[in-house]
């Protein structure tokens, strides 16, 4: 059978990105298949394509069942808060697989999604990036919107993307909030909107700060990249920032219309740019 005729499945946490990409598969007259996430999602959100909800522990019967559909590619998509080990519970078939993931199991997400990917190669699957299904999905570099950043702003982004990037090469987060450079927070597991929420009461006086969100060095492009919507805009006004910084074709900016609309209205700009491009974080 032809892969791009086969049915497509999606391993789907919460989120639009998921929903985007089934409605997608369906345009482009392709069959999909959905595994849900349980607490993330519901099956009932990806009608009338079949769907599926199980826990993180039926990890083997999620493999089965989209096998036993037809399924060949999958597609990773959608917010997932990592659950303990303690809390898997996995069944038998689950644990042999996990024991295949071995160590990255206990290191950042990056490297557990590596493993992930490696392990659903081993069974069979191709894992395919979400932006195979949606063109548009991660900017090109240049100003989306809003007023062009200022020296100081600049500098607070090249400070940022080296911050980000150092913090990525570890594989903790890919985000980080700089103001007069001075660095107000970094995402770890607790996810952007909590950054920019914690951020906001250690604003300085002056010009404010910027938000940077970067691919992690070395990371794998086909889950968990980066992304923006219309709530990162309203955390960051929140939190008294003026603008956001991106890497470029490798952000996700979902709802972007309504992202950059959000943007504008707050007096924000929003510049995608790629990592290389970035000058040095010295003042």
């Amino acid at each position: 059978m032809n892969d791009a005729a086969s049915p497509l499945g999606i391993l789907a946490g919460g989120g639009e990105l998921p929903r985007r990409v089934a409605r997608a598969a369906a345009s482009a007259g392709r069959p999909v298949r959905v595994v849900v996430l349980n607490g993330f999602a519901a099956t009932e959100d990806f009608a009338p394509h079949p769907a599926v909800a199980m826990r993180f522990g039926h990890a083997a019967r999620m493999l089965d069942w989209l096998r036993a559909e037809g399924v060949r590619q999958v597609v990773m998509a959608g917010t997932v808060t990592r659950p303990s080990m303690l809390s898997l519970m996995p069944d038998t078939a689950t644990l042999k697989l996990a024991t295949r993931i071995g160590r990255a199991a206990f290191g950042g997400d990056d490297s557990i999604l590596q493993a992930v990917i490696r392990v659903l190669g081993e069974e069979g699957f191709e894992v395919l990036g979400a932006d195979r299904l949606l063109s548009g999905l991660t900017p090109k570099a240049g100003l989306l919107v809003g007023p062009e950043p200022d020296a100081d702003a600049v500098a607070d982004i090249a400070r940022g993307f080296a911050v980000a990037g150092a913090l990525g090469a570890l594989d903790v987060g890919q985000a980080v909030v700089v103001q007069q450079g001075l660095v107000l927070g970094v995402e770890a597991i607790e996810g952007t909107d909590a950054l920019l929420a914690r951020v906001g009461p250690l604003r300085r006086e002056g010009p404010g700060g910027v938000l940077v969100k970067r691919v992690k060095p070395g990371q794998s492009r086909l889950a968990d990249l980066p992304t923006i919507g219309p709530r990162t805009v309203a955390g960051a006004a929140a939190a008294g920032l003026r603008g956001l910084a991106i890497e470029a074709n490798g952000t996700i900016v979902m709802e972007r219309a309504a992202t950059i609309a959000a943007a504008e209205a707050a007096g924000l700009f929003l510049l995608a740019l790629h990592a290389d491009d970035v000058g040095g974080s010295e003042r």
